[in-house]
């Protein structure tokens, strides 16, 4: 695999093994960013109050275009998918004794949001459990789908999870809940340039999905999807200018959530430029050798841990992350010793009462870095300082 570190700004001395929780940003596209910053610098004031909108337009066009969505305005940036479900959550019309259907393994903090809302209403948020290991897609979706209930109103699924790394057959999924009448959300957190995405064949009522990650902009640029059957939900989190504007659009869901009030969006504008630096890089075959290399080292890490892989290792299942369950009683703890003691940055994740270890794998990594990865994990076991199953 062509190696592409040079284009980005990670420190070298670190072996950079979690890009799937706030990704990195290359040189080019930052330059960018910055470019953007020096416009609203220039004239704050145009950039805020006036021109900006055309910009932002401008950039959704871009973005609906890469993770298809027909119309541009369905889109509004967010700075992060939990933003995003705080959103839905606060306005979805949940009455007592209601339910929401998810999976027992979920991202933490839209589950406090869930729950949050949830309880303020009286309603339930069920998390479904899901048999690990995998063994295939009608299992797991026979499994999720065992939560259902008669109160049920929606289904929250995640389209990768953050701490198993397992892509969720959504689409399926969101065809089964929408015959049963039930509204569909899904948190994409991961989906947009890790694997190929269309939002519109997926057809969920709420889509969110993060930029700032795999697709490689500045952090606190993400983005919310919404059917237009649904915008009519969606009041802002932030009440400001866009409520009752003096000046309204064609669209009060845009109006809402996009007029809140002074802040730097200088982020979301890059979005063309991490579209153009993919392109100009074959990200198509980068994907695609990232993802191998994922699957060419999982076995050594398994035999390595003792453990075994929660899900078949194909791309059905697997993207560039891969999470492996690791005995440990203070992951925070050796989390933080692979960094100071051996320069690895990666992941240990808490799951209920399992742990996972995820690594995950783009262009400016290199075999080096699993190495490193492995050699560290070897000597904490010698050193009885982490166990093997």
């Amino acid at each position: 695999m062509e190696n592409l570190s040079d284009q980005f700004l990670l420190n070298p001395e670190i072996h950079f093994l979690n890009f799937g929780s706030f990704g990195a940003t290359p040189k080019p596209i930052f330059e960018n960013y910055q470019q953007w910053q020096r416009v609203l610098e220039a004239e704050p004031v145009q950039f805020i109050a006036f021109d900006g909108y055309q910009y932002l337009a401008d950039s959704r066009a871009a973005l609906a275009n890469f993770v298809g969505v027909t119309d541009k305005d369905d889109l509004v940036y967010v700075t992060n998918p939990s933003f995003a479900i705080n959103l839905i959550a606060k306005n979805f019309p949940l009455q007592k004794g209601d339910e929401i259907l998810t999976t027992d393994i979920e991202y933490g903090a839209c589950d406090r949001t869930w729950n949050f809302y949830c309880e303020k209403a009286g309603a339930i948020y069920r998390r479904q459990k899901i048999n690990l290991p995998i063994t295939s897609k009608e299992q797991f979706i026979a499994d999720f789908f065992e939560g259902l209930r008669p109160t049920t109103k929606a289904i929250f699924i995640s389209h990768i999870t953050s701490s198993t790394g397992l892509i969720f057959p959504v689409k399926e999924i969101c065809a089964i809940a929408k015959s049963k009448g039930l509204i569909t959300i899904v948190d994409g957190a991961h989906a947009p340039a890790h694997i190929p995405l269309n939002i519109s064949e997926i057809e969920a009522d709420f889509y969110t999905g993060a930029c700032h990650k795999w697709m490689m902009a500045p952090k606190g640029c993400s983005f919310l999807y919404a059917h237009k059957s649904v915008q009519t939900w969606c009041d802002p989190l932030i009440v400001s200018w866009g409520y009752k504007a003096l000046k309204p659009s064609h669209s009060t869901f845009l109006d809402y959530n996009q007029m809140i009030g002074t802040r730097d969006f200088s982020a979301f504008l890059t979005v063309p430029t991490c579209i153009t630096f993919m392109e100009q890089n074959d990200w198509v075959s980068v994907s695609k050798q990232c993802h191998e290399m994922v699957l060419a080292n999982a076995q050594r890490f398994y035999d390595l841990l003792g453990s075994k892989p929660i899900s078949p290792l194909t791309n059905e299942w697997i993207g560039q992350m891969l999470s492996i369950p690791i005995k440990t009683n203070e992951p925070e703890i050796l989390q933080r010793s692979l960094f100071t003691d051996y320069k690895i940055e990666v992941p240990i994740m808490r799951q209920e009462k399992d742990v996972y270890i995820r690594y995950s794998i783009n262009a400016f990594n290199s075999i080096d870095d699993l190495n490193a990865l492995y050699n560290a994990l070897s000597d904490l076991i010698q050193k009885n300082k982490l166990a093997s199953f």
